[in-house]
């Protein structure tokens, strides 16, 4: 059986209950593996809508997260500076949060600049306490908001003939897309804010 043929049979148990509590768990691991997660991401927003595919995301993407941080300061620690030395700045990070701690923490999961699986190798290397850098995962909500709701809407995107049509509401359409629109404005001010206050907290 081809995966296309495949697909259509796995939706309904992907967006049962059921599907989206173990939806939880596979992403967790995805990050623990250091692999990107904004195509599982936008898979969650097409799967489970914006808002619960930001919901699961975030709490996937903590789980993970914490898990990466601890295996780089306990279990992976030389694999992890190995690692690290081939990246400079984010040995530099993982120095100013040593500095710094929670502010920087924040600052390094709202700019872009950083590539979330990374920083936790980078953040479990740092001195910062593990409350600290949990309390700084909020930071990753506008990006998870942003990328759900980009999956969101291309899951959307093969009924877009409704609206042509006169079957659907294109004022429904409309504030979908002037929500995103405004959703990736607010990530793009809030990750330049980021960025600049950064450069401000660089050592001269």
């Amino acid at each position: 059986m081809a995966p296309s043929d495949l697909l259509p049979q796995l939706l309904p148990a992907l967006q049962s209950p059921w599907g989206a509590v173990a939806f939880v768990p596979l992403y967790a691991l995805w990050v623990t593996l250091l692999l990107p997660g904004v195509w599982a991401s936008m898979l969650a927003g097409a799967l489970y809508g914006p808002w619960w595919g930001s919901v699961l995301v975030f709490v996937g993407a903590c789980l993970g997260a914490e898990a990466a941080f601890l295996l780089g300061r306990h279990w992976l620690r030389e694999w992890s500076q190995r690692r690290l030395r081939a990246l400079p700045k984010l040995l530099a990070v993982e120095q100013a949060v040593s500095r710094e701690g929670l502010k920087l923490v924040l600052l390094t999961r709202l700019s872009p600049a950083f590539p979330f699986s990374l920083l936790n190798l980078a953040y479990g290397l740092s001195e910062v306490s593990l409350r600290d850098y949990s309390i700084g995962l909020i930071g990753i909500l506008p990006g998870t908001v942003l990328f759900c709701g980009l999956g969101a809407l291309a899951g959307d995107v093969a009924r877009f003939g409704e609206v042509l049509s006169g079957e659907a509401d294109a004022g429904t359409w409309a504030l979908r897309i002037g929500g995103l629109l405004a959703t990736v404005a607010s990530v793009w001010l809030v990750g330049r804010a980021a960025q600049k206050a950064l450069q401000g907290a660089e050592p001269r």
